[in-house]
């Protein structure tokens, strides 16, 4: 069976949930960490921890859970359930046997620096360098960090003119969003072509999950990176920092933002770097919006930003497709033949072979139709449907030309003794949800790779107590 890669961006917690307890507690002696998971929670949490945040002694549970009214019991569960997995608070026994709620010490005293002052200065602001004078305005940073990201766009989508590094190019490939045939050029993936259907933000903090999963095998600090993030989103838009005092891990992981867009820093030897928008946004992860940055691109990788609603598409087959953006025209040639371009618009045909061709790079008839609709014209929008069934019936028979046969990968169990061997191990495997086909009248079925290692063992058992 082919698989269709649904592509997922995790928020901050999430990602952070994941971590191991070692690591998180090491995140914690940060107090920009702690403020930028503080400032991530849901509001109930927040007043569960300010409730909380210069007692000593742990509070009863029971008494915890008097702070809301029966109505709001779910939501309660919630937030115990979101402290715990960040390990903001533990749970201690009282005297009497009760149970209690207490802060993460290690990340109480730091959230307390963060929020009343004291400790060491996060970030060196205009440290003994002077006035720069090649400064740059907020303006010229905006543009900057757009120019970068929509060269790694540019670059997933096949623009000839695009070019990015070893590193970058290979993390694409890492996360699945591009792939590398032997003596072939990258090509974009299924999951490639939902990431350019991401709005920015979403992008950036997709992009950055994958980096971060691969900062150890490159010999970074983890807890070194994340805490340097969680700095820069509290580092103010158009003023320099100093880079005195960065390791050379640190070092590095800043030149990698500099090809992401994230700071600009004027030379790779500058001893000072600005933070662009996007990394001062970044640590709010998928639930920051894209702010105003986004929304004067070209990317429109969002209906309702950009250049959303300028495509229109006949019976006929053609997409008319008024836009200036290189990223789009590029986006629309991943599945369609380009015909004519002129200025503001470019005329294309979506035909049997591109189509294929798309599905055979693992973009879905689905995607293809969901990105149509998404950036329909206006005068589209006013008829129902949006787009002619005509054209999306055939796109998805296309699609079907190709998915006559599916294959999945299985385990194979065969040459029973007896039909009631048979149907125990065929029930066990139905009762795990790893059956994927059976012949009972040839006393046959496969189970997936995944249940094979249980359904082998039951049977062992039971060959043993016969």
């Amino acid at each position: 069976m082919k698989l269709r890669v649904q592509l997922q961006c995790k928020n901050l917690h999430e990602y952070l949930r994941e971590l191991s307890p070692e690591i998180l507690d090491r995140l914690y002696n940060h107090p920009a960490t702690c403020l930028a998971v503080y400032r991530e929670l849901p509001c109930l949490a927040k007043n569960y921890v300010m409730r909380m945040l210069f007692l000593d002694q742990p509070l009863p549970q029971a008494a915890v859970a008097l702070w809301v009214n029966k109505e709001s019991k779910k939501d309660h569960d919630e937030c115990v359930a979101v402290l715990a997995g960040l390990r903001l608070w533990h749970s201690q026994q009282l005297q009497g046997g009760l149970q209690g709620y207490i802060l993460n010490p290690v990340f109480k005293d730091n959230l307390r620096i963060a929020l009343l002052g004291g400790g060491r200065a996060w970030a060196d602001e205009r440290s003994s360098l002077g006035p720069d004078r090649h400064a740059r305005d907020i303006e010229s940073l905006d543009r900057y960090a757009m120019e970068r990201w929509e060269v790694i766009l540019h670059f997933m989508v096949g623009s000839p003119s695009a070019a990015v590094s070893q590193d970058l190019a290979q993390l694409l490939t890492q996360a699945g969003l591009m792939k590398s045939e032997a003596g072939e050029a990258p090509s974009i993936t299924s999951a490639g072509f939902q990431f350019l259907l991401l709005d920015t933000a979403s992008q950036l903090w997709y992009f950055t999950l994958q980096y971060l999963k691969t900062a150890q095998s490159r010999g970074m600090g983890l807890v070194e990176i994340l805490s340097f993030l969680f700095q820069l989103s509290f580092s103010t838009l158009g003023r320099d920092y100093s880079v005195e005092g960065m390791s050379e891990s640190l070092l590095t992981f800043l030149q990698h933002l500099r090809e992401f867009g994230l700071v600009f820093q004027r030379k790779r030897k500058s001893r000072r770097y600005y933070p662009t928008r996007l990394a001062i946004s970044l640590a709010a992860g998928v639930t920051s919006s894209s702010s105003s940055l986004s929304s004067s691109s070209n990317l429109g990788s969002t209906p309702g930003t950009g250049d959303a609603g300028f495509i229109v598409v006949e019976t006929n087959y053609r997409i008319y497709a008024y836009t200036n953006s290189e990223l789009q025209v590029s986006l629309v040639a991943l599945f369609s033949e380009m015909l004519y371009r002129f200025p503001n618009v470019v005329v294309a045909q979506v035909t049997r072979e591109s189509v294929q061709q798309a599905i055979a790079n693992g973009i879905t008839a689905q995607q293809i139709i969901h990105f149509l609709r998404t950036r329909a014209h206006p005068i589209m929008l006013k008829q129902t449907p949006v787009l002619p069934p005509t054209v999306t019936d055939q796109i998805r028979l296309w699609e079907l030309e190709r998915d006559r046969l599916q294959f999945t990968e299985g385990v194979l169990y065969n040459q029973f003794l007896s039909q009631a061997d048979f149907e125990v191990l065929r029930d066990r495997a139905q009762g795990l949800d790893c059956l994927v086909w059976q012949d009972v009248a040839h006393r046959v079925m496969v189970v997936t790779p995944h249940g094979h290692s249980e359904v082998k063992r039951f049977w062992k058992q039971q060959k043993s107590h016969t």
